[in-house]
C-alpha cells in the first residue's frame, strides 16, 4: 500500500510542529515530530549560515509515500539520503547510491514516490549565494556553476553517484557532536564539504572539454543544456530535432557543436549513459533484464542486448549474474 499526498497534509504537519518539544534546541534550529496520521520520526531544520537552511530527518512512515510535484520556483538544493530512496517518473533516483543535486530554476512537474522508512539531509540556499562561497572577485556566479542558476527555466537535475566519502561528510553532519555557536561553524563546513564533494564529478569534467574557439558562449551554453536534458529523459529522449528545438538551435549546428564540445556525437553520449544506468540496475539485482529494458527506454530487447554488449563486453545475463566484472 501507498500513502499518497493530500491537502491535509500542511496542517498535520503545522499541528506537529506545534505541538513538538522544544526544549534544548538551539537559536537557529526548529524540531518537528513527524504528524502521529503519518508515522513517528523527526524533522530539525537548522539555518547553518544565512539563507542556507539544512534539514536533518528521521522519519519511518506507515507506508510509502506518493506526491505531485508542481510546475515551480526552485532554490538550489544538495541531498544525500543514508537509508530510504526517493524516485521520480522519469527515473531520477536519490538514495540507494545516489544522491542529488536539484538546481535553481524552474522545478517540473512529476511524480515522486518516497519509501517508508528514510535517514536523510538535505541543504538548500538561494543560487546567488554560490557567488559568496565560490567568490570570482566580479561578484559574479563561477562560470562553471552557473548551470545549478537557471531563473526562469527548467532547473538542472544531477543525481551523482554516492561515495564513501560523501556518507561520512552526511554521517558527521547526522551525529555533530558540538553546541551552541561552535555546532553552526561546524554544519557550515561540512555543508561546503559537502556540496564540493557531489559538485567534484561534474566540475572535473568541464575541466576535460575545452571550449571550441569556433563556437559563441551562447551556443556553448545551450548545448550544455542539451546534454542535461538527455540526462534528465533518459528513458524517453527528444529527437535531435525536438532537442535542438528546446535549446533553441539548429540540429545541425547541435550536432556539430556536440561533437566539439564532448568528443561524439549526442546519440552516443546518449546511449553511453543508458548504459551505465542500465549496467547499475542489473547490479542491484531485483530487476529482471526485460524490466531494465522498458526502465532506460528500450522497447526491443535484441537492440538492448546489442548495445550493452558492445558498451561492456558482455550480454545483461552475464551482468545479472556478475559472471564477471564490469569496468568503464
Amino acid at each position: 500500500m501507498t500513502i499518497t499526498h493530500t491537502p491535509e497534509w500542511q496542517e498535520w504537519w503545522a499541528e506537529a510542529r506545534e505541538n513538538s518539544q522544544q526544549n534544548s534546541l538551539e537559536p537557529f534550529e526548529s524540531y518537528s515530530e513527524v504528524p502521529r496520521q503519518l508515522g513517528k520520526g523527526y524533522t530539525r531544520s537548522i539555518e547553518v549560515h544565512p539563507q542556507v537552511w539544512l534539514e536533518i530527518s528521521n522519519c519511518e512512515y506507515y507506508d510509502d509515500v506518493l506526491s505531485q510535484g508542481c510546475d515551480c520556483d526552485h532554490p538550489l538544493e544538495f541531498a544525500v539520503r543514508l537509508s530510504g530512496k526517493i524516485t521520480d517518473e522519469f527515473g531520477g533516483q536519490l538514495g540507494e547510491g545516489y544522491t542529488l543535486i536539484s538546481g535553481g530554476g524552474i522545478q517540473r512537474k512529476m511524480a515522486l514516490l518516497d519509501s517508508q522508512a528514510q535517514v536523510y539531509i538535505i541543504f538548500s540556499m538561494p543560487p546567488e549565494l554560490l557567488a559568496t562561497f565560490f567568490p570570482t572577485g566580479d561578484g559574479e556566479i563561477p562560470k562553471q556553476l552557473r548551470f545549478l542558476a537557471k531563473g526562469n527555466e527548467w532547473q538542472t537535475l544531477l543525481y551523482p553517484k554516492t561515495t564513501t566519502a560523501i556518507q561520512t561528510v552526511a554521517q558527521q553532519i547526522v551525529n555533530c557532536p558540538y553546541h551552541g555557536m561552535t555546532k553552526r561553524l561546524y554544519l557550515q563546513a561540512k555543508v561546503l564539504e559537502l556540496m564540493s564533494l557531489q559538485l567534484a564529478p561534474f566540475l572535473a569534467e568541464q575541466a576535460l572539454v575545452q571550449p571550441s574557439p569556433r563556437l559563441k558562449a551562447q551556443t556553448i551554453a545551450r548545448i550544455h543544456h542539451a546534454r542535461e536534458i538527455l540526462l534528465s529523459r533518459l528513458e524517453n529522449p527528444p529527437s535531435i530535432l525536438e532537442l535542438a528545438q528546446m535549446v533553441g538551435m539548429s540540429d545541425r549546428t547541435l550536432q556539430r557543436g556536440f561533437q566539439e564540445l564532448f568528443g561524439t556525437t549526442a546519440f552516443s553520449y546518449l546511449t553511453e549513459k543508458r548504459m551505465e544506468w542500465a549496467e547499475q540496475l542489473l547490479r542491484q539485482g531485483n530487476m529482471t533484464i526485460a524490466e531494465v529494458a522498458n526502465k532506460i527506454g528500450y522497447s526491443h530487447l535484441g537492440h538492448f542486448a546489442a548495445a550493452f554488449k558492445r558498451r561492456f563486453g558482455m550480454t545483461p545475463s552475464e551482468s545479472l549474474i556478475g559472471k564477471k566484472s564490469v569496468s568503464g
